[in-house]
């Protein structure tokens, strides 16, 4: 079941953008500011209740995926810029050996997803009866 899905918002491209369209008279930058657009919106993330799966590429695609009862913390990041357009980054830190740490990057309602994937992360820990164990060595 999907929790939730979605892309980072065009806004991560708003420099690239902006000194595209002051060059637009060279063309290429034209054609540079679609390719970013077009490598934006073929980035995904989709939460269901068991995993989160992070899909990226125009042409080769590749797909990571990390279950959910890995994820240890999940911490919201909302720097001014992306704030001022209602945008925030969600860091998930996991006890994944591929994916330690996974950023959901320029996420829209990004408080709102921090806890659904709490809440999911903790709810799939019960239905599988794992609970996260940290080991400290002492020298």
């Amino acid at each position: 079941n999907a929790i939730w899905e979605g892309s980072p918002s065009q806004v991560t491209n708003l420099g690239t953008y902006v000194v595209c369209a002051l060059l637009f008279f060279l063309v290429v930058p034209v054609y540079y500011a679609i390719w970013r657009w077009i490598v934006t919106r073929n980035f995904r993330y989709h939460v269901s209740d068991q995993r989160i799966r992070v899909t990226q590429g125009v042409f080769n695609k590749r797909t990571d995926s990390i279950e959910l009862y890995r994820v240890k913390d999940v911490v919201l990041l909302q720097p001014l810029f992306l704030r001022l357009f209602g945008l925030g980054n969600v860091e998930l830190r996991t006890s994944d050996k591929t994916s330690p740490l996974l950023t959901m990057n320029a996420v829209p309602e990004p408080a709102m997803l921090r806890e659904k994937v709490l809440l999911a992360a903790e709810a799939r820990r019960d239905a599988k009866g794992v609970r996260e164990l940290d080991v400290s060595e002492r020298f």
